[in-house]
């Protein structure tokens, strides 16, 4: 146990010694109106180079994401049929898919799953 302790030590003061390293000796960028400006050819330009974006589709792909990868974890819960009890089974299955019921009526309540508002 103090093994691992040590060894986590030494890994975390090595990673915090390569960020400082890195942080000092990285190239700073002066935030210049010219250099965060779009180029085109020396012109200004027409319009703005940065487009809208919509942040109530972000939310509905990354909700889509995680049940989408809470699905995929129902998959092997189909192979441990064969090697556990059928009320085990059950139960596991059951507080899976009400813990995903839950977050889908959460997300529901709050309003996320809602395309127009």
């Amino acid at each position: 146990m103090l093994n691992l302790l040590i060894i986590g030590i030494i890994i975390v003061s090595i990673t915090s010694l390569m960020l400082i390293i890195v942080n000092l000796i990285s190239k700073k960028t002066s935030m210049d109106r010219e250099k965060m400006s779009p180029f085109e050819c020396g012109f200004d330009p027409k319009s703005s180079a940065r487009l809208p974006f919509s942040l109530h589709f972000f939310l509905i792909a990354v909700i889509f994401l995680i049940f989408d990868v809470e699905i995929t974890l129902l998959f092997p819960l189909v192979m441990c049929l064969k090697y556990s009890s059928l009320g085990n089974y059950f139960i596991v299955l059951f507080i899976f898919i009400t813990i995903l019921i839950m977050g889908l009526l959460h997300e529901w309540k709050q309003g996320a799953l809602e395309w127009t508002s």
